[in-house]
């Protein structure tokens, strides 16, 4: 079992790699591939970048160049959903880009071609994710439901509210997911994301971003992927 583990920038990303004791770096399409064990197990750590095009490089890349058997993102997304605040973690039950408009000839949000707008997280993959972060993250509240993804970042209330009218079940707003669930989609491979909620994605989304996420982000991801790992 080779598992890919993605964030989107070197900062979510710092606590996992910390954690590998013999990783040797690749160099592929401008990204470093660490490629070691944790856990006994062979994993792959990747910056995806930011944005979808970005993300769906890299996950083609985990897939056809590396040849992982399942992905796993973890990072940080805007808040949206009722009840879902700063420090809370969000399991993607399925994945939508938001900024998907292919109207009239298809319907807003369907990805054209496919049939569908919504992209499953495996099932599988998706309940050990879950039970992994309510374990690593005991005080945290723990989410599951839509995350939805889009090439811009979300930072205004007018957009929350938007974003809410348009998908009302919505927990939370980010930009790779749901290319990666794409690309993962036509791979046949498994892929699941978790996030940790930084902002609300309002007008103070920007404020101490990065602190928080090499405070309080980072190190929750690190947890939660060496309790996957170690019970699958």
């Amino acid at each position: 079992m080779r598992t890919a583990i993605v964030s989107a920038m070197r900062e979510e990303l710092a606590a996992v790699l910390a954690l590998l004791p013999d990783e040797q770096c690749e160099r592929v399409a401008g990204r470093e591939f660490w490629v070691g064990h944790l856990h006994g197990q062979e994993v792959v750590a990747v910056l995806a970048r930011i944005g979808k095009v970005a993300a769906a490089t890299t996950a083609t890349l985990l897939a056809e160049r590396f040849r992982v058997d399942r992905v796993v993102f973890t990072g940080v997304a805007g808040g949206i959903g009722a009840g879902v605040n700063v420090g809370d973690a969000v399991v993607a039950d399925a994945f939508l880009q938001h900024d998907m408009d292919a109207s009239p000839l298809f319907p807003r949000h369907e990805v054209p071609l496919y049939g569908m707008s919504r992209f499953e997280a495996d099932p599988a993959l998706r309940a050990a994710l879950l039970q992994a972060a309510r374990q690593a993250l005991p005080q945290a509240r723990v989410h599951e439901g839509l995350i939805v993804s889009g090439d811009r970042f979300v930072s205004s209330t007018a957009e929350v509210r938007a974003l809410r009218a348009a998908l009302p079940d919505v927990l939370a707003v980010e930009m790779e997911g749901a290319a990666f669930a794409q690309v993962c989609h036509d791979f046949d491979l498994p892929f699941a994301a978790v996030r940790t909620i930084s902002d609300r994605a309002d007008e103070a989304a920007h404020g101490d971003f990065l602190q928080f996420v090499r405070t309080v982000a980072s190190p929750a991801s690190a947890a939660i992927v060496q309790a996957l790992l170690a019970a699958t």
